[in-house]
């Protein structure tokens, strides 16, 4: 039992979690590249001293590096002691090999040990995703790699700062593998700057209550985490439930890839198999198990969002580790899309098997992609060299409380979609469009949400376009009777009236574009929740009213007719409509 009285326990708690959101911000405002400052793809937290268990993170990181930089934080302290390194005041050790608790190789950690009165008392690590990290294809997400080296530079555990002096020459050697080294630069300094703004800040908090009042403090929210996760898992019916979910393709063999999740409760504990999953790929889809733990972790954290996020969140979480699997990745395995669409199809299998679970807690499949686009060249105007690196939002799923968001981010990320305007600045681009995709959320008594439709022409110059997306082999799907969402689509259109579909419908890489040539993306919608002939006629009506939907949906999806000249529904015809729908599908059930 805790001898700190509950008012200072907040005080303390939430002054770490300010400690976490400022290291955030410094990081996300002195950052050069786009993809932290306005994408915001970068995440802040404090670790233990000896055991590198996550104390604290940044409200605003992204939410898959929660477990990974536990994970990778667990990685490099190992790393150190097994190698007799020597600590210091100062010292930044800089790595992004994806075996050592990682996710792929564009996400760059930083860990800095935190003194306080001659003693390392905790640990800092940040991650930001780099545009680039070196590879075959500017912004490393090449989709036919087949193995690790060809996706950038893998550095283990180096120290790029020593006693605050910065080692120009392991900083030579990284700017002199990766493209627009100026931008990495920039970088590389926001990440320190926001570790030596969490060192001050943590110290203050120190000097104010004391290193051992802040250390059991710690420690009695990790206990307390645990006891409330147990709780809240305690209230799922005891039972073994499955779901699945499937990757369109690895990039090189055009079949997918399937996640199988077997799921067993028992009283307070929850324990996970992905044993049945697809064998180790040769494209860039498999993934480290760092990332799929934490995809799980991601999961049930999404069903109770209550719990606070430490070390001791994870503890009633078991996961058996799925050897001979894609989602078990080891050297040379390459592993690009593991974080930003593998983790979200190993989400999507979980909320299968827990909607069996908790259907009132649970919900439709949200979009489930980041949509990694990248364009690298040379701008004219500016005569220099450029890697875009884009993502974009997709639908949420339907749940028994609502309509799915449209637009929204990631299941596994809270990133943002850069401005275009800044975009468009940036880079020698212009967004011709960005709306809603119409017509893409799945069907239900709660519709899912939208996608996004977006048409980018090149205003200058060649360049490469790459891209790392999914679903767009089936949608996401539907729950307690709900249809799936729209597929993602992408399409490249020369300015001599030519167009080039992928292959692999989601992922490609390398392609040469010249100036007026284009691509257009739609993003998948969510899947739909409940029976869609349940769902209110005036709803469906509103839906048409904005142009979501057509007339011909509204009957066809939903049973619903709708005037074209008054667009009101037609009650009467609605029920008869309705009655005779579901007729047929009793009769072919």
């Amino acid at each position: 039992m805790s001898t700190i009285d509950d008012v200072t326990l907040a005080v303390i708690q939430n002054g770490l979690q300010q400690v976490c959101n400022e290291m955030d911000l410094a990081f996300q405002r002195a950052a050069f590249s786009p993809t932290i400052s306005e994408t915001m793809d970068r995440s802040d937290g404090i670790y233990h001293r000896d055991t590198g268990d996550l104390i604290a993170q940044g409200e605003w990181g992204m939410p898959i590096f929660v477990g990974c930089m536990q994970f990778s934080t667990q990685a490099a302290l190992a790393y150190i002691q097994e190698r007799g390194i020597e600590v210091r005041p100062g010292d930044v050790f800089m790595f992004n090999d994806p075996y050592m608790g990682g996710t792929h190789v564009m996400d760059v950690k930083f860990l800095r040990p935190f003194f306080y009165k001659g003693q390392i008392f905790a640990w800092f690590s940040n991650t930001g995703h780099w545009p680039d990290c070196g590879g075959m294809v500017p912004s490393g997400f090449s989709s036919t790699a087949t193995e690790i080296e060809q996706e950038g530079l893998r550095l283990p555990p180096v120290k790029i700062f020593k006693e605050d002096e910065i080692d120009e020459e392991i900083l030579s050697i990284v700017l002199s593998n990766v493209r627009v080294s100026e931008e990495r630069i920039g970088d590389i300094k926001a990440q320190i700057g926001a570790l030596t703004i969490g060192d001050r800040r943590l110290t203050e908090l120190l000097d104010r209550y004391g290193a051992d009042t802040v250390d059991s403090a710690m420690a009695e929210f990790r206990t307390r985490a645990a006891q409330l996760m147990r709780a809240r898992i305690g209230t799922i019916p005891d039972g073994t439930y499955e779901g699945e979910a499937f990757v369109d393709s690895d990039g090189i063999d055009d079949r997918p890839l399937r996640i199988h999740v077997t799921m067993r409760k028992t009283g307070t504990e929850l324990h996970f198999d992905l044993s049945q999953s697809s064998p180790p790929c040769a494209g860039p889809m498999n993934s480290v198990l760092a990332t799929t733990k934490s995809a799980i972790y991601l999961a049930v954290k999404h069903i109770f969002p209550d719990v606070p996020i430490n070390a001791g969140t994870f503890e009633p979480i078991h996961i058996a580790d799925p050897d001979g699997t894609f989602l078990y990745a080891e050297y040379p395995r390459p592993v690009s899309g593991c974080a930003a669409e593998v983790s979200q199809r190993v989400c999507e299998a979980v909320f299968d098997a827990l909607v069996k679970a908790v259907p009132d807690l649970c919900w439709a499949a949200p979009a489930g992609t980041v949509g990694n686009l990248s364009l690298g060249g040379r701008d004219p105007r500016r005569d220099r060299h450029y890697v875009m690196y884009n993502l974009s939002g997709g639908g949420y799923g339907g749940s028994l409380y609502g309509d799915g968001m449209s637009n929204g981010c990631s299941t596994t990320g809270n990133a943002a979609t850069a401005p275009v305007e800044v975009l468009e600045q940036y880079y020698p681009i212009l967004f011709e469009h960005y709306r809603l995709h119409e017509r893409s959320g799945g069907p239900g008594k709660r519709r899912g949400g939208l996608g996004v439709n977006y048409r980018v022409r090149l205003r200058g110059g060649n360049a490469k376009l790459s891209f790392i997306m999914d679903h767009g082999r089936s949608g996401p799907l539907g729950a307690a009777g709900g249809a799936d969402g729209a597929v993602n689509r992408i399409v490249l259109s020369y300015k001599d009236g030519r167009q080039y579909i992928p292959r692999h419908l989601s992922k490609d890489q390398g392609i040469s574009m010249t100036e007026g040539d284009s691509v257009e993306v739609w993003t998948p919608g969510g899947g739909g929740y409940g029976n869609p002939l349940e769902r209110d006629p005036a709803s469906v009506t509103r839906d048409v009213f904005l142009e979501y939907y057509t007339i011909e949906d509204a009957a066809k999806d939903y049973g619903v007719v709708i005037d074209p000249e008054s667009g009101t529904a037609d009650l009467a015809g609605t029920a008869a409509l309705r009655a005779q729908m579901m007729k047929e599908r009793a009769a072919s059930a």
